[in-house]
């Protein structure tokens, strides 16, 4: 227990410090600042449901407000220069390798990444997910050690774009979600919800969701597809997943 409530406060004060970071360029409105940290005791689970993925969207009901997210660039990058890392699917694996000109996936593979290892908790409603897949070396010389440590990706150009965009991992196409899938009457169910790390300018508040629907149906499609692929990937033994509610 002890173990587990340091690296909490530690998560919390790496949390706080980013948001510090992020106010000295951008407003970052104080009910966004104070849900990062786990501030508010009013927070309910809005469930919006867009193209059959269910968005776990935090409602304020003291305010009486969403919070709600744009992506701000290409005045902010801070996605790919904060990178914690980046887990390939197959399909990942077999655009990324001809994208960077190699003849084969195995030799992308052996020249160009790395295993990761972590656990993910949701934002809303404490799903534990275990992950072990390849990832993409967010530097040529990326050191074990260094994994899931914020660095700036090796293919963020000096102009805030993808040098391998549109073939970029599937992982960047989420961001700012995390997303799980979950059997509903026997029936996968794929669900997202906000990543709340303090790196992205891009949340704020609104008393309707209607302002991010259009978003929502965007990435729904992407985040549907990305889990249709993580299950071919772990079926292909390239990856391992765990889900604990």
């Amino acid at each position: 227990m002890g173990l587990k409530l340091s690296l909490l406060v530690l998560e919390e004060l790496h949390v706080k410090e980013a948001l510090d970071n992020l106010s000295n360029k951008w407003q970052v409105e104080q009910s966004i600042y104070d849900l990062h940290l786990g501030k508010r005791d009013d927070v309910s689970d809005s469930q919006i449901i867009v193209n059959g993925v269910v968005f776990h969207i935090p409602y304020l009901t003291r305010d009486k407000t969403y919070v709600l997210w744009r992506c701000l660039w290409p005045d902010c990058h801070n996605c790919c220069e904060k990178q914690g890392r980046l887990p390939l699917t197959k399909d990942d694996i077999s655009l990324i390798s001809k994208k960077m000109g190699y003849a084969s996936d195995s030799e992308f593979i052996e020249k160009e990444t790395r295993v990761s290892s972590w656990s993910e908790t949701s934002t809303m409603n404490n799903v534990i997910t275990t992950l072990s897949m390849i990832s993409l070396k967010r530097k040529e010389n990326e050191s074990e050690d260094q994994d899931g440590k914020p660095l700036s990706c090796r293919f963020l150009d000096e102009c805030g774009s993808c040098e391998i965009h549109p073939d970029k991992p599937g992982v960047c196409w989420l961001y700012p979600f995390s997303s799980w899938m979950e059997s509903s009457n026997g029936k996968p169910v794929v669900h997202a919800s906000f990543q709340l790390t303090g790196d992205c300018p891009g949340f704020y508040t609104d008393q309707t969701s209607e302002s991010m629907m259009e978003i929502l149906d965007e990435y729904s499609k992407r985040i549907f597809a990305y889990n249709m692929s993580i299950q071919r990937t772990i079926r292909e033994k390239y990856g391992f997943i765990n889900i604990v509610q």
